[in-house]
């Protein structure tokens, strides 16, 4: 009868060894062992030790495929920024090797090309650190930021660094969030040097400010060539370019500038979307909870 009674937890024990000899430090770990269905029936004392382990073995199979995807990702995150730093280093590295040799007719050409790259990876070092800043989920300053005020710095910036460009603001509302006003003021720079950086010169771009159902919204739009549904399903990923027109009308950036914004803007609570389509340019709409 004792053994009768006791070998629902043989069938315990038995799943436990089985499970204890698994590899688990790294690589793709699935854990298939469970403990019989009628041997964790918790109508009885011994057959809740068997649900309990089931349930455990249930939790670290699903943590171990989530370290598994964030290992993933994290490999192809240096990959990719590895190949990103590439690119300039060897710039920067030919041009000097050939100004050392004499073999530029133009030094001063040289040297700004070695500047102009050196500009681009700090920018990119910086943006790198800011999401590994976000990855470690850092806490934000937080304090009542005026969105109204933010915008329409960022307007006044782009309008000073390329007068050509039309950059038309709308205010409809004077909106305040709780929030990190460095952080939000780098969402809203990214989004209109996106706009401008990937639309054509004569393309048009306009930001709107509006206080909506105790929300902060922030538009940008422009009228550009818009995006492919593929590069617009994943153009907050990291690194994503697409290679259309629109990136290359203007050069391109690294492809950190929507991930950056979609992390800060998750950061202090709000949404973002896309909405575009090839031809009909691209809309940007970020909310935010507002006080």
């Amino acid at each position: 009868i004792v053994r009768v009674g006791l070998r629902p937890l043989r069938s315990v024990a038995d799943t436990a060894e089985r499970v204890a000899v698994l590899p688990m430090s790294a690589g793709e770990v699935t854990i298939a062992e469970r403990v019989p269905a009628e041997q964790a029936d918790e109508r009885t004392e011994i057959g809740r030790v068997g649900h309990a382990l089931n349930t455990l073995l249930d939790h670290v199979d699903t943590s171990l495929s989530e370290r598994q995807r964030n290992e993933e990702r994290m490999r192809h995150f240096v990959a990719d920024a590895s190949h990103e730093l590439r690119t300039p280093l060897t710039s920067i590295r030919g041009f000097a090797e050939l100004y050392r040799m004499g073999a530029l007719p133009d030094a001063d050409a040289a040297l700004t090309k070695i500047e102009a790259e050196s500009l681009r990876m700090s920018r990119m070092v910086e943006d790198l650190l800011t999401l590994a800043h976000l990855d470690a989920e850092r806490p934000l300053d937080r304090a009542p930021v005026d969105v109204a005020g933010i915008v329409s710095d960022v307007v006044d910036a782009a309008g000073a660094t390329d007068p050509l460009r039309e950059v038309d603001l709308r205010v409809t509302g004077v909106p305040v969030v709780t929030g990190d006003a460095d952080r939000l003021h780098r969402v809203v720079s990214n989004l209109v040097v996106n706009a401008l950086r990937h639309t054509p010169p004569e393309a048009h771009v306009w930001v709107t400010v509006a206080h909506e159902g105790g929300e902060a919204v922030i538009t940008v739009r422009d009228d550009g060539p818009g995006m492919a549904p593929d590069d617009a399903a994943r153009a907050f990923d990291r690194f994503h370019r697409a290679d259309d027109s629109r990136t290359r009308t203007r050069g391109g950036g690294s492809g950190l500038g929507l991930s950056i914004v979609g992390e800060l803007v998750r950061a202090h609570g709000g949404t973002v979307a896309l909405d575009t389509a090839p031809g009909a340019g691209a809309v940007v709409t970020v909310r935010l909870p507002a006080d």
